[in-house]
């Protein structure tokens, strides 16, 4: 029998090398010709080379940082040798993009799905409640807490009655970037298929006021929008009765809706990842860009976030640009970055976490060239905002910090109706009204907890699999959710505390 491979080399030009399990001091790695000098913890990174002190080092064929100290071959590489460097990227705008081999439309996939009024398309059937400030959060829990699953019962096409409440909305400026962040979440969410009605919630004397947000947005109240404030009810306890009354209003509305097949081209899918590791961009990072790759084909449209978690990595998707003012949007968003870190007294090398670093990752560049892989490699056709309405099917990126709730509170205000998450240390969240698929990295964390995932993309580093064939796995685990199919996360009642908005500027 061969000697199993202990380590993957993702590309020839890599100075190091993946370790695939716990390799021991004085381990000869026959396939590189090396033997380690120390321990190699699993998914951490080994020399294959000597590296002088001050050289770049290259994982996925691309810089991930500079060596601190010389590093002798067999030597373990990580944050003690390895540090974070700045390094001019080739934009190359454009150059790699390509036209698309779309699928025939006679061929192309579809899903059960809600038809809405409005023409969109939904993959759950919710009522939810948005509140416009954190002051009618307790009176917008306490409505939807009536809602229980006896009450629900005679309402079977219903998924829920959820509250998304949030902790701003006043103590901001009435302008700015702040308050265009919140304004876009709510009237995305607001007007999301997925759910089938909402009860907008309100104090009434706060910054972010309904009228505001409804002639802004040109939102009409109807059967299934209503808005109410705490103020004008009469306090706590009418609001309550009176949003109650509202939803059972909502409640025979919504469980008229039924199923039907829709074109798959009209799915949008949020791209996320946390609680990273080394294998994220091994496993299942390639496999969901492969799956992104097939429903892009389909006419679909995935939608790529967290800036700060492709710095390093952009120059890889400017060159996918369908045009050059497409990737001038994305370097300017990464410039905007760096000054809003440096002004708040932070840096983008502040990520990676300690438990993406427990994981294998060094350095925000190494991290990010993980993370971009979840995008797939079909052309960049848009970058938009934090929660700015998608406007072209395809690949997208928007534009968000890259805390996990945050980000993915945009992209569903930005409309995409599933979540797909990878995690390699086992990040449990969910993201309601939005489905959300957990892709485990390797095989020993989703074994712990297989409970809370739903693919274990680490087949491939197993030799069992190929990105290709998770690809293709995922693309109709997609389908299958997007028809109906429960995701662990909802098994679990994740995504009444993962609403989110990402707030910008001063508390005043």
């Amino acid at each position: 029998m061969s000697e199993p491979v202990l380590t993957l080399r993702l590309r020839q030009e890599d100075d190091v090398a993946v370790a695939r399990s716990d390799i021991l001091p004085n381990t000869p790695l026959p396939q590189e010709a090396v033997t380690t000098r120390e321990r190699i913890p699993r998914g951490h990174k080994v020399a294959l080379k000597a590296i002088a002190a001050g050289a770049p080092v290259r994982k996925y064929g691309q810089i991930i940082g500079v060596a601190q100290q010389a590093i002798a071959p067999g030597e373990h590489v990580h944050v003690h040798n390895l540090a974070m460097a700045e390094f001019e990227r080739d934009y190359a705008f454009c150059d790699d993009a390509r036209p698309l081999d779309f699928v025939p439309q006679e061929q192309r996939a579809s899903f059960l799905g809600y038809r809405r009024a409005n023409g969109s398309a939904g993959t759950r059937n919710y009522l939810g409640i948005l509140t416009t400030v954190n002051c009618s959060a307790t009176v917008a829990r306490a409505i939807a807490a009536r809602f229980n699953p006896e009450v629900l019962a005679a309402y079977p096409n219903v998924d829920g009655v959820v509250a998304l409440t949030h902790g701003t909305g006043c103590g901001m400026a009435d302008s700015g970037e702040g308050f265009a962040n919140l304004q876009r979440v709510l009237w995305g969410y607001a007007r999301h298929p997925n759910f089938a009605g909402v009860l907008l919630v309100g104090l009434g004397c706060e910054v972010n006021q309904i009228p505001f947000l409804l002639d802004a947005y040109g939102l009409q109240p109807g059967p299934l929008f209503q808005t109410i404030t705490i103020q004008e009810t009469g306090g706590t306890r009418r609001t309550i009765e009176a949003g109650v009354e509202r939803l059972m209003d909502m409640l025979p509305l919504a469980n008229e809706a039924r199923r039907s097949e829709i074109p798959a081209a009209e799915l949008s899918v949020a791209l996320q990842c946390g609680g990273s590791d080394a294998y994220s961009g091994i496993t299942a990072n390639p496999a969901l860009g492969a799956a992104v790759d097939l429903l892009v084909r389909h006419g679909g449209t995935g939608v790529l976030s967290e800036t700060p978690e492709i710095y390093g990595a952009e120059h890889l998707l400017t060159r996918r640009a369908i045009t050059r003012d497409v990737g001038e949007r994305l370097v300017d968003l990464i410039h905007w970055w760096e000054d809003y870190t440096r002004r708040n007294g932070a840096q983008l090398n502040n990520n990676p976490s300690p438990g993406n670093k427990a994981g294998g990752l060094t350095t925000i560049l190494e991290k990010s060239l993980g993370a971009a892989a979840k995008g797939g490699t079909t052309n960049l056709v848009d970058v938009l905002h934090y929660a700015e309405l998608i406007r072209k099917p395809g690949f997208n990126f928007m534009d968000s910090p890259g805390y996990d709730p945050a980000s993915v509170t945009g992209q569903v205000a930005a409309g995409c109706q599933l979540v797909c998450f990878t995690t390699g240390r086992g990040s449990v969240s969910g993201f309601k009204p939005a489905p959300t698929i957990k892709l485990a990295t390797n095989t020993p964390m989703y074994r712990r907890m297989e409970e809370d995932m739903d693919m274990n993309c680490g087949e491939i580093a197993d030799g069992e699999a190929t990105v290709e064939e998770m690809g293709e796995r995922l693309f109709q685990l997609f389908l299958e959710t997007a028809s109906g199919k429960q995701t662990k996360s909802e098994l679990f009642d994740f995504g009444d505390n993962e609403f989110v908005p990402w707030q910008i500027g001063a508390t005043v």
